[in-house]
């Protein structure tokens, strides 16, 4: 197992210097210049004042050398100053990644407190009504916008009921009981999609295993449904089911722009988008390299739980 986790540790240095290479160019092909993002647009732009930003900025170099250097800084922990906030970039990502953390720990929770009962029903009783319940809702889960069910959550619990504060956020050090009941609403809004996806996985899987002969052994000795499913089934079954939650739960430290933005937190994926509006080009780096790391680390977990869910994975 050690050998194998340092040769998975070894595979994930080449697709980081791929995504380095990748986000690189693709924010030099942003349109704007970020010397001017610097100086501020309605500062007086002279010559002078210009090239001594880029000079200072390295934008005077060919992109080879802007990108080693650039590179050589980030693997020394220095992301480059915010052009908005004037701050260091590795500054302000750590003060947003535990927002994103929560809302993606938060909202898988929430799936798969939905996904796993009703993907374990609906696999017991295929086709009966149960089953043709859960599909309908997995179905309009899926159909339904992430934004426009955060704005019918905010309407009802917020507005209409008061049961909850629309927006904000309050760090658990100030209160966990604040912070609770403004993140429930986000996370029931991203967990609704992500329930549906995994319920689907789960019900499918576990049809699947269901078939298989030791289930039909087990059955045979006398063995009640309930336990069939989850003492001989549901493991085997999580083995696919595990694949999505490592990948989906990846997904959301960068796929929650909308649901952040939306209730006004202040997490990752809405200090990427508000890079690109401003300019900030060194910020859009250090969040996309940050996103990029946390996904590869989902991966990496993934592949060690499989070891766990089945005891005939021997990685060599």
């Amino acid at each position: 197992m050690l050998r194998y986790l340092l040769g998975r540790t070894l595979q994930v240095v080449p697709t980081l210097l791929l995504v380095t290479v990748i986000t690189f160019i693709l924010v030099k092909l942003l349109p704007g210049d970020a010397a001017l993002a610097f100086l501020g647009e309605t500062s007086p732009q002279d010559q002078v004042r210009y090239e001594a930003m880029r000079r200072e900025l390295g934008l005077d170099q060919p992109l080879p050398v802007q990108y080693f250097k650039w590179l050589g800084k980030v693997a020394g922990g220095d992301f480059g100053i915010s052009a908005r906030t004037r701050e260091p970039v590795l500054e302000g990502i750590k003060a947003r990644l535990p927002v994103t953390a929560q809302l993606a720990l938060m909202t898988m929770a929430v799936a798969l407190a939905i996904a796993l009962p009703v993907g374990i029903i609906s696999a017991a009783r295929p086709r009966s009504w149960l089953d043709n319940v859960g599909s309908t809702a997995a179905i309009a889960g899926l159909a339904v916008p992430d934004f426009w069910l955060g704005i019918v959550l905010i309407t009802l619990f917020s507005l209409g009921l008061g049961l909850l504060p629309p927006s904000g956020f309050k760090p658990l050090g100030e209160g966990i009981g604040q912070n609770l009941q403004l993140m429930i609403l986000p996370a029931l809004t991203l967990g609704a999609s992500q329930a549906a996806v995994l319920m689907r996985q789960v019900r499918a899987a576990l049809l699947e295993v269901l078939r298989h002969d030791y289930v039909t052994t087990a059955r045979a000795k006398g063995l009640r449904e309930g336990v069939v499913v989850r003492r001989h089934a549901l493991k085997n079954a999580l083995i696919p089911v595990v694949t999505l939650i490592g990948l989906q739960t990846g997904r959301l430290f960068g796929g929650a722009v909308i649901v952040e933005t939306i209730f006004a937190l202040p997490g990752i994926g809405r200090v990427a988008a508000d890079s690109i509006f401003f300019r900030d080009y060194a910020m859009l780096q250090g969040a996309i390299l940050v996103l990029a790391v946390a996904v590869l680390l989902m991966n990496l977990v993934t592949d060690i739980l499989y070891s766990y869910l089945d005891p005939r994975i021997r990685y060599r």
